[in-house]
């Protein structure tokens, strides 16, 4: 007889686990919205699975089908001193109704709960399936954001950086004090991502600082380039003149690629930059939190969803 349990993933789940991200994702998006997220070959989908094994050695949990060993579903966690984060959450369709995705979902909220730390997600506002499936489990939106995408120019984006500041690559220098600025106006730490980023192991990451007077950084923009994802983000700003600015020039050193970022709906002046350089919404989704206080954010926030950032 057919039953489902969990585990821990184990190197030798990777590429199947990139297979299950890589169709079902696709399933949905062909169901609901008539294309495909992932077009390149399902290999490219490993991005995820050795960017959160490099940060976090032995945290994904898959749901295995122990009558065949089959993957039915898989979960990307990522612990932090603040908060747990649930990454991209995947039950294959031809496990639909079987309470795949609750089982995954109850397994990481008993592991924050018995830490005290509340359970941080980026989530689709257009997959009402997820929507309720986080909802019934207590989790509450808090921020809403546009997703925008934007073919970029093979000359790249001309951009200003506000008077008294430059826009420069992070060095491993830059992690502590991005680190403390994200605290500040985010109440979250994630030092380790940053380093990362910053070191950029397989060569496909890049981070922006925006750095004023004294040296102080008053913003931070990332991004990836890979076959299985091309975003902004994650990213923090105290102003809408310097997300703008940070935005152009990571649009800038990504020349002649499509891109997708997050922006938070209510900073209208960000947006309406956005679409002069001929962006286009393509979704919509929420950062929700389960648990725990939750701090309202001090500046611009733009997150991510590899590895999951809000």
């Amino acid at each position: 007889m057919s039953e489902i349990v969990l585990r821990r993933m184990e190197a030798k789940d990777w590429n199947e686990v990139a297979e299950l991200v890589y169709d079902s994702t696709n399933a949905w998006y062909q169901k609901y919205r008539g294309f495909h997220i992932f077009t390149g070959p399902k290999t490219s989908t490993l991005v995820f699975c050795r960017t959160y094994e490099a940060l976090d050695p032995g945290w994904t949990v898959v749901a295995e089908d122990t009558a065949n060993g089959r993957l039915a579903g898989s979960c990307f966690i990522h612990p932090r001193p603040t908060h747990f984060s649930l990454g991209i959450m995947n039950s294959h369709p031809d496990y639909s109704g079987q309470g795949v995705a609750a089982k995954m979902l109850k397994y990481i909220t008993d592991i924050a709960d018995a830490e005290g730390k509340p359970v941080r997600l980026v989530s689709s506002s257009m997959n009402l399936e997820s929507f309720s499936l986080y909802s019934r489990a207590g989790f509450v939106p808090r921020l809403f954001f546009q997703d925008l995408t934007l073919k970029i120019p093979e000359s790249g984006i001309s951009y200003e950086t506000p008077a008294g500041y430059t826009i420069r690559p992070a060095i491993q220098n830059d992690a502590p004090q991005i680190a403390a600025l994200e605290k500040e106006l985010y109440g979250i730490e994630r030092e380790k991502d940053f380093r990362y980023f910053i070191d950029n192991p397989d060569g496909v990451w890049h981070i922006s600082v925006l750095v004023g007077p004294g040296g102080k950084i008053d913003g931070y923009l990332a991004s990836i380039a890979d076959p299985g994802s091309t975003m902004l983000g994650p990213g923090i700003m105290r102003t809408e003149e310097q997300a703008i600015a940070l935005i152009c020039a990571e649009l800038h050193h990504h020349r002649g690629r499509q891109q997708t970022w997050l922006v938070p709906a209510k900073f209208q002046k960000v947006v309406q930059a956005m679409y002069k350089l001929g962006a286009k919404n393509c979704e919509l989704h929420f950062a929700q939190q389960r648990g725990g206080e939750w701090f309202e954010p001090q500046g611009v926030v733009m997150p991510t969803f590899m590895p999951e950032t809000c």
